[in-house]
């Protein structure tokens, strides 16, 4: 069995390769090398958007995984892993979603977010290990993320969600990857070499960074968290999200900001709710109410409400 981790193995890696148009980048002075990078990057957008038809799909069923009660797992290792954290952490105050619907799990656990920690992602008995300590179960999507495509840590814990029921995916930047072969579905946008060779952190990591934002946010959309495109469910945690929410609720209400933060108040900092009760009539009970009936979509809320007011008018 030859070693997964040979020289040999690694350079076959479309992300481990020289990139030709670097190759003199130690020898330019900084507004080259800025420049280069710069050039490089502009091929990410592209590569994204070869793997749109199947990153459409995985958010579908992501949305249905939320839907049915479960939850959106990332795991990684490196840079890789450290995204899955980052796109995690930022949907509760987003999308007023809690911590534990969508989780970030990267190998060396939370002093891995700041040091490197050594061998972590080479057992996958340990990926296995951690996504157990999160009760992983049917219900659940889980992502495994990992460049290279072939992260032990990240196929162990793969092939553990598929024991258990829950779906797979794989993000990697390397097609036909080892990964892609332990998912369901498999997201590869190949965006060639790095600026400094193996630097995964550079046009990998953003290209993953921009698949993150996709899978969750319209995933988020799907479930109703934005009402055309504004933040209707976000958390408001800080002086900053309050001025936020008052200019979401003038925006879709039409009143003045002094309004809004009355209609705010009286729907206990609930963006939505209080648009719902401005837009329908409705009181905090009776609004909170009709959300409940239509999933927390505001739209359909809004819609039906309005609906119903119409056919008795003309009843």
């Amino acid at each position: 069995m030859s070693d997964p981790l040979s020289v040999r193995s690694l350079r076959n890696l479309v992300s481990e390769t020289r990139n030709p148009r670097t190759t003199d980048v130690d020898l330019l002075p900084v507004p080259e090398v800025v420049g280069r990078i710069n050039a490089e990057d502009k091929m990410v957008a592209s590569a994204v958007e070869a793997e749109l038809p199947v990153i459409a799909t995985a958010v579908e069923v992501i949305a249905d995984a939320f839907r049915a009660g479960g939850r959106l797992i990332y795991i990684g290792a490196g840079t890789s892993g450290r995204l899955g954290v980052l796109d995690a952490s930022e949907c509760p105050p987003t999308f007023s979603v809690p911590p534990s619907m969508v989780i970030g799990i990267i190998a060396g656990g939370d002093r891995a977010l700041r040091h490197a920690v050594e061998g972590a992602e080479d057992s996958e008995a340990q990926g296995v290990d951690d996504l157990a300590a999160v009760s992983l179960t049917e219900l659940d999507v889980v992502v495994g993320i990992a460049v290279s495509g072939r992260t032990p840590y990240v196929i162990g814990a793969l092939d553990y969600a598929s024991e258990v029921g829950a779906r797979t995916m794989a993000l990697t930047c390397n097609p036909n990857s080892l990964l892609s072969r332990h998912a369901e579905i498999s997201i590869a946008p190949v965006v060639g070499p790095e600026v400094v060779t193996g630097s995964t952190r550079l046009k990998s990591g953003t290209a993953q960074k921009m698949v993150l934002n996709m899978l969750t946010t319209a995933a988020m959309i799907r479930l109703g968290k934005t009402y055309q495109n504004l933040m209707v469910d976000l958390s408001i945690s800080n002086s900053k999200l309050q001025t936020r929410a008052v200019g979401i609720l003038s925006e879709i209400t039409g009143v003045e900001p002094e309004e809004a933060t009355v209609l705010l108040a009286e729907a206990g900092n609930d963006v939505k709710l209080a648009i719902c009760m401005k837009l329908t009539g409705l009181n905090r009970d009776a609004a909170s109410e009709v959300l409940a009936e239509n999933g927390g979509v505001l739209r359909k809320a809004i819609d039906k409400t309005r609906g119903t007011i119409c056919a008795r008018l003309t009843d």
